[in-house]
Parts: C-alpha cells; sequence; structure tokens
C-alpha cells in the first residue's frame, strides 16, 4: 500500500519568518543580528544596522549588516521594558526606490517584538554573568580558607576577578604608609611589567574614594584626568573596587580593560562590586584563621619549650651534680676522666637544648631578626648538607650586646666556616660558639665566634685560614673576634 505524500507546507509568511527569527537564540548579540538580520530580509533593503541607545548598559555600541555604511533613511525604534533600546536603521532599497508606509509598519510590527526577544535575552545573559560570578566568589572563599599565604591570595583574587570581567589586568591596591596607594599584585595575559610598585600619590583626584571604601568607574583610563599613573595609557574601561569587610579596608581590586575595548555594563559593575565585598571578607576570614593557627603552633612551642625546661634540663643538671659529686670521691685517674668527659657531655648537651628551647620560642613563619636566631638559621641550613645538625651555644646576652655592623661580618665568618668544614672528610660534629663576654687583648669588649668540627684536615693537621688552629690533625678551630 502507497501512503501518498503530503503536499509541501506554504512557505511561511515573511514577517512571521522574521519575527520567529529572532527569538530563537537568548545570546544578547547573535539576537541582535537577526534584528539585523531580519529587518533587512523583510523590507529588501541592502544595508541595515542596529544602534543602541544606551552602549553602557549592554556593552554594545552597533550591530550592522555587512557593508552597511550611513546614511539611513528609516529609522524605527525597539521600545524594551517601557525604554527606547535602541532604533534600527535601513537604507538602499532594490532600484533605489524609497521605503513604503508598508515597509515602516512591517519594521514597527518587527521592532515590538524584538523588543521582547531583547528582554528575555538581557535577563538571561544577567543570569549568567550572576551565575559566574557567584561561582567564581565561592572558588575563590575555597582557595583563600585552604590555607594559602597572604601574597597568594591577593593573586588568587586578582586572577580570578580578572578573567570573571574579561578584564586586560586584575590588580590590587594596598594604602601606603605615606598616605597613597600601592599596586601590590597584578595578574595580566602578558608580563606585568612595571605595573607592580606603581603608586598613586597623595592628592589624587580618586585617591579620595579608594580610601573611604567607594567604587570608581573610568570609561577610559588613558584620558581620564583623574587618573595619574605611569601606566594608565595602556588601559581603557576600569572599575576600581574596594575591598572592605567589617569596616576595614584591606585595599582595592582594580579591573582595567584595553583600550577600544567595550565599556563595562550596569550589570557588571554591580556583579563585580558585590564579588569585591565577599571577597573581603574571605581575605579578613582566612587571614583570622592564619592567626589562630599561629597561635596554636606558639602555644604547642611554648609547652614544648616547658617541658623541655622542667623535665629534661632540670634532669640533666641533676645528673651532672651526682656525676661531679662522684668524679671528687673517686680515686683512680682513669675513673675521674671518664666522669669529667661525661661531665662535659652533660654540659653540652643542656646548652642544646636550652639553644633548643629558646628556637622553639620564635615566631616560625618569619625570618629571625636577632643575632642569635641568625646563627641557629645558618646551622640548620647547613643541617641539610652535613646531614647532622651542628650544636650551638652562646655567652652572655647576644641579642642586646651585638650590633648589626658587627653581626653581618661575624654571620659571613660563619657561613664559610660551616662550608669549608662541610667539605673536610670524616666530619661528625660541629660545635659554633657564640661569646659576648670576650675581651681583646687592649681589654675592649668583645665578641667571640668559634667555629670547631671533628674533621681530618687535607695538609697533614695545618689548616688555614684566618684564626684557624689544627687540632693534630683530628680537627679544625676556627675564630674570630669583633670589638663591640
Amino acid at each position: 500500500m502507497t501512503v501518498p505524500s503530503l503536499p509541501p507546507l506554504p512557505p511561511l509568511p515573511p514577517l512571521l519568518e522574521a519575527v520567529l527569527g529572532v527569538g530563537t537564540d537568548l545570546d544578547l548579540r547573535t539576537t541582535l543580528q537577526r534584528i539585523v538580520d531580519g529587518a533587512a530580509e523583510l523590507t529588501g533593503a541592502r544595508y541595515a544596522a542596529l544602534g543602541t541607545a544606551d552602549p553602557g548598559q549592554d556593552g554594545l555600541a552597533e550591530v550592522r549588516t555587512p557593508g552597511a555604511e550611513p546614511p539611513y533613511p528609516v529609522s524605527v525604534p525597539i521600545p524594551v521594558d517601557d525604554e527606547v533600546f535602541g532604533h534600527l536603521y535601513l537604507a538602499g532599497k532594490p532600484g533605489d526606490a524609497p521605503f513604503t508606509a508598508e515597509d515602516e509598519e512591517l519594521l514597527g510590527m518587527l521592532a515590538a517584538q524584538a523588543g521582547i526577544a531583547i528582554g528575555n535575552a538581557r535577563l538571561y545573559e544577567a543570569a549568567r554573568q550572576r551565575e559566574r560570578w557567584i561561582e567564581g566568589a565561592a572558588a575563590v572563599t575555597t582557595a583563600l580558607l585552604g590555607g594559602e599565604g597572604a601574597a597568594d591570595a591577593l593573586m588568587t583574587v586578582a586572577e580570578r576577578a580578572r578573567l570573571l570581567a574579561d578584564a586586560s589586568a586584575g590588580v590590587i591596591l594596598q594604602p601606603t604608609p605615606e598616605g597613597g596607594m600601592e599596586i601590590v599584585t597584578a595578574s595580566t595575559y602578558e608580563d606585568p611589567g612595571d605595573i607592580v610598585g606603581t603608586t598613586i600619590a597623595p592628592g589624587s583626584p580618586v585617591l579620595e574614594q579608594l580610601l573611604g571604601g567607594e567604587p570608581v568607574f573610568v570609561d577610559d583610563s588613558a584620558t581620564d584626568p583623574r587618573m595619574t599613573t605611569h601606566v594608565r595609557h595602556r588601559f581603557g574601561p576600569s572599575m576600581m573596587l574596594p575591598l572592605q569587610a567589617g569596616g576595614r579596608l584591606i585595599g582595592t581590586l582594580a579591573l582595567p580593560r584595553r583600550r577600544g575595548d567595550r565599556p563595562y555594563t550596569s550589570v557588571e559593575r554591580l556583579l563585580a562590586t558585590q564579588f569585591a565585598s565577599q571577597a573581603a571578607a574571605a581575605l579578613v576570614l582566612a587571614d583570622a584563621r592564619h592567626s589562630r593557627e599561629l597561635l596554636a603552633v606558639f602555644e604547642d612551642r611554648d609547652r614544648i619549650a616547658r617541658d623541655l625546661h622542667d623535665l629534661v634540663v632540670q634532669r640533666l643538671f641533676a645528673t651532672g651534680m651526682m656525676l661531679e659529686s662522684t668524679q671528687r670521691r673517686s680515686g683512680a685517674a682513669d675513673v675521674r676522666e671518664t666522669l669529667g668527659r661525661a661531665v662535659d657531655e652533660l654540659q653540652s648537651t643542656i646548652q642544646e637544648v636550652r639553644t633548643t628551647i629558646f628556637a622553639l620560642q620564635q615566631p616560625p613563619a618569619e625570618a629571625p631578626t636577632t643575632f642569635r636566631g641568625r646563627v641557629l638559621r645558618e646551622t640548620a641550613g647547613a643541617a641539610a648538607v652535613l646531614g647532622f645538625q651542628p650544636s650551638a651555644h652562646f655567652r652572655g646576652a647576644v641579642e642586646s650586646r651585638v650590633p648589626e655592623d658587627t653581626a653581618a661580618p661575624l654571620l659571613t665568618a660563619l657561613r664559610r666556616a660551616l662550608a669549608a668544614a662541610s667539605r673536610r672528610p670524616a666530619v661528625t660534629r660541629i660545635e659554633v660558639t657564640v661569646d659576648a663576654t670576650a675581651t681583646l687583648p687592649d681589654g675592649r669588649d668583645a665578641v667571640r665566634l668559634t667555629v670547631h668540627d671533628d674533621g681530618r684536615t687535607t695538609d697533614g693537621g695545618r689548616a688555614t685560614g684566618d684564626g684557624t688552629t689544627p687540632d693534630g690533625g683530628t680537627g679544625t678551630t676556627v675564630t674570630w673576634q669583633a670589638p663591640l
């Protein structure tokens, strides 16, 4: 049985086809292009264009068919939500015929339908942007609360904001002691170059707003008289948003686009401002969390230091006293010698434990600033090469008596001595002693640095170097002195 084929459907009326065409896509730019193309096909015009009344609202200035050039004899408004979104412009009827009243009526009906499609596309685009910015803010919060350092946290905010805003750069500015603001972090598509370190000097027109926590929106950074930095000529539209939470101004997030790029829309400005507020709150929470973690570390170190002092040091001291008493009562010379060595070892152990207690009491995340702390840092660094920890002993008020101009050359000498000791064969022990109670031959107060190792010398027991004394070919002692 043969089923008869259905006759082809009649073609849609041109107006209906054009109306249906403008509503088939939710992308705003695609929707506008369909409106322009539909208007040209509906009227037979060779050229058509659509200009927006407020380019800053949607980031669009004009959409046109290929080759479209003014002037346009026909202009039809497109209403969206009781406002004029823009105008349709048409020109070039076949044979240079004039546009008729029927053409304008058809364009009016198309414009009405176009307004509905544009409104829907706007809503969809705003929802998509809002979703991206919310996801971006959540990702930033997760990253910041994951334990990133301060510099990494600022870079995370700058980079994520740059991607979300489709900006040329994302930079963080922070207040300076002089009353200005300085770029401390920059995320760019290319090498940031001299962007980091750029300063907005006090007295700049935008500075009062930024320090007051107010957003600043700039249409063209290169020509806006309020912009005063030497990098302004690289950028066009820009947003400068406060990073402020709980009344605390952390800094400013700036998102400049390249010169000639589309301006930021009102929706983008709102979403970026909300993102900056959420990022600032995340930065404050991350900083508070880091502070709590440091406090926990300090408390744990204090507990360990107390335990070492109260238990280990006291017991070692008591044991040393017992050995000294035994040594005085013993008659055999070899026994006295053995006990003497045991006492020396205990005293050395007590000094090392006290040094460990001091190290536990130092801030772990910061470089040491005292001379004692810097000596300990050098010995700790040498341990990675040596395979064991050199011991360090201190006598006198090392922290208060050794000035910087004396400490610096002594630390250089210590590095050289540790490096030389690491190259000597059979080194199993290195002792570093800093004595702030020493005196020079002329009677002046001095600090003495002594580095002793038990390695074999390579020149028959005659080591070289200023202040170096060979110990019978089985060790080397190097000493430096400096007046205080």
